[in-house]
């Protein structure tokens, strides 16, 4: 076993700590949470305990299914309607002001849970510093993320990132898991999904927006299931054993070894 003092890197959680204490964040149908737990589930049969632990649920969004999944899983779910509370300031949605507003009121709601990590699927409000400063926060986004433009920036990022993958020519999709940081989709990658081959019908036309609604949402839907519900449980359960860690200069490794891509599954 690699100690990892020794080489300069701190781990991103540390298992000594006790078990990894997770909250969800979810806008909709919270699918990705509900393999989450059904992970969690799964390890405790098979070792007796988790190393992680989904303590409750917060959703921004009154008309998700994060009651349906509370109730199903028995833990507690936190609702701060994010579309309320941006007509009440009386500012445009999006403004930064006030979601920063918005996630201090969320972690002062998160407070009696004790949680440690802020594990976001399928949750559409982007977060400011004032929640993934003082919490490890990791989201699943549908788009490899170390694909560059010619800018040097991340090509697919946002809520259309398979559609823009598609009409771009790729092949290949993958998810992945990458820590939120300032830049929204921009934050260090952890891991990154195997890739899920692109599937065109015969009489596709990129220039037909019904058409390619259609295609984007089939192929997220069979990348969702091949990509993220894989991707997601492994990372928090990688995070919760203590396998990730950083340099002093942010680097991340898995197992001692440098991952400046996230750690790739491969066929």
């Amino acid at each position: 076993m690699i100690n990892l003092s020794e080489i300069g890197l701190t781990k991103l959680y540390n298992p000594n700590e006790g078990q990894m204490r997770v909250v969800g964040f979810m806008s909709s149908s919270g699918s990705n949470l509900v393999k989450i737990l059904e992970a969690e589930r799964k390890l405790e049969k098979e070792r007796g305990v988790s190393p992680y632990k989904m303590v409750g649920i917060f959703s921004d969004r009154w008309k998700s299914r994060a009651p349906e999944i509370g109730s199903r899983f028995g833990i507690p779910v936190i609702f701060h309607g994010i579309g309320g509370f941006y007509a009440k300031s009386k500012k445009p949605f999006g403004d930064m002001e006030v979601r920063a507003e918005y996630d201090q009121i969320t972690s002062n709601l998160l407070v009696p849970l004790h949680a440690q990590v802020i594990a976001a699927g399928g949750y559409m409000a982007a977060m400011t510093e004032v929640l993934f400063n003082e919490y490890l926060s990791v989201n699943v986004h549908p788009a490899d993320l170390s694909i560059l433009n010619d800018a040097g920036e991340r090509k697919y990022r946002g809520d259309d990132a398979v559609r823009d993958a598609i009409l771009a020519g790729e092949k290949y999709l993958r998810s992945s898991m990458h820590i939120i940081e300032e830049e929204v989709d921009g934050g260090r990658l952890l891991m990154a999904s195997r890739p899920v081959e692109v599937e065109l019908p015969e009489l596709w036309n990129p220039e037909d927006r019904e058409s390619v609604a259609n295609v984007s949402d089939a192929n997220q839907e069979r990348l969702k299931v091949a990509g993220d519900w894989v991707i997601f449980p492994r990372t928090l359960l990688h995070l919760a054993e203590g396998r990730y860690a950083q340099d002093d200069d942010g680097n991340l490794y898995f197992d001692g070894m440098h991952i400046p891509n996230g750690l790739r599954l491969e066929d």
